[in-house]
């Protein structure tokens, strides 16, 4: 059991700076997308971010100078999800037309598309290796595909949930985690045929593993975000202060796991410190509701998402 540090004290109580400083100074602003950006996502190195929406296209972009790169068009519907592979070569991503499209980040080339969904496919993410990609949507499954397979099918299908699953995520080479609107987490041990599962009551929008694989993040709609052992399924703590009633929003950890991050449906970007599940700073960061939010693997950057179209870029604020 861990340690509670007594209840999450209201927003206006948030004053003070944490010593570890955060990204809340703008740096730079990413437009060019026609509508509201569902998913932002950096590469494994950070050098650069995708974005993509419901304008139906993907582009790429290098956030640290905020110039767009590259536009990928060829979803029928709005993509909703996209994922880098670790060598930077490849991205894959879904969304309203039930596809699975994989791309050659140079050239723009589909290479692969896979079909296998029988609804909105929400989520997208590489398992341990580029060969594998894990997906998840309104048709309560989550399916993983053969990126080498000349099989157009998926390889694996895990039908457990009793709703929509809205995001997944792979913790290590075996183990592959789906939240759902059924209000539940659950964990998939691929290689050893085994299923666990956390019910948090609520709807479950977005989930995140901890850096260190410890922990599992879920955002729910219930204006909450919950910390859970990844191994026991406890929850260690619950993330107060924001709005999150209706839509589908992200969560994340920071690169150093030592702060929790949210966008709001206000539009705010909240910060939240892991342990003491106190709210330490939060940003005005959009016009409109504040869905997805890419955290650089090693430097102290975010790239927030939004409906209002557009996507931010955020860094530690600078003393003069």
């Amino acid at each position: 059991m861990r340690e509670k540090y007594g209840p999450v004290p209201p927003p206006e109580a948030v004053v003070e700076e944490p010593a570890d400083p955060l990204p809340t100074q703008e740096t730079a602003c990413l437009q060019g997308h026609d509508g509201p950006i569902l998913a932002v996502r950096f590469n494994r190195t950070g050098t650069y971010c995708l974005t993509c929406g419901k304008d139906r296209t993907l582009r790429l972009w290098n956030p640290h100078r905020g110039v767009h790169i590259k536009t990928y068009a060829g979803h029928g519907y709005d993509v909703r999800d996209v994922c880098v592979s670790s060598d930077n070569s490849k991205l894959a991503s879904c969304g309203g037309d039930r596809s699975v499209f994989s791309w050659d980040v140079a050239t723009g080339r589909i290479i692969r598309k896979f079909r296998g969904h029988d609804g909105v496919a929400n989520s997208i993410a590489y398992a341990a290796t580029d060969e594998v990609l894990v997906t998840g949507g309104y048709d309560q499954a989550v399916r993983m595909w053969d990126c080498r397979s000349r099989s157009f099918e998926p390889i694996q299908t895990m039908k457990n949930f009793g709703d929509a699953v809205t995001s997944v995520a792979v913790a290590d080479s075996v183990q592959v985690l789906g939240g759902s609107v059924d209000g539940t987490v659950r964990q998939f041990d691929v290689r050893m045929g085994m299923m666990f599962t956390d019910t948090l009551h609520e709807a479950v929008t977005g989930i995140a593993v901890s850096h260190d694989g410890n922990c599992v993040l879920a955002s729910c709609l219930d204006n909450s975000m919950r910390l859970l052992d990844k191994a026991s399924g406890e929850q260690l703590a619950s993330y107060t202060g924001h709005t999150h009633q209706e839509l589908k929003l992200d969560c994340a950890f920071t690169c150093s796991d030592a702060h929790v991050v949210s966008g709001s449906e206000d539009g705010l970007v909240c910060f939240w410190d892991l342990v003491e599940e106190t709210m330490v700073h939060q940003i005005q960061a959009h016009q409109s509701a504040v869905c997805s939010i890419a955290i650089h693997p090693e430097a102290k950057c975010i790239v927030t998402a939004s409906n209002d179209g557009s996507a931010k870029v955020w860094h530690p604020a600078t003393t003069v």
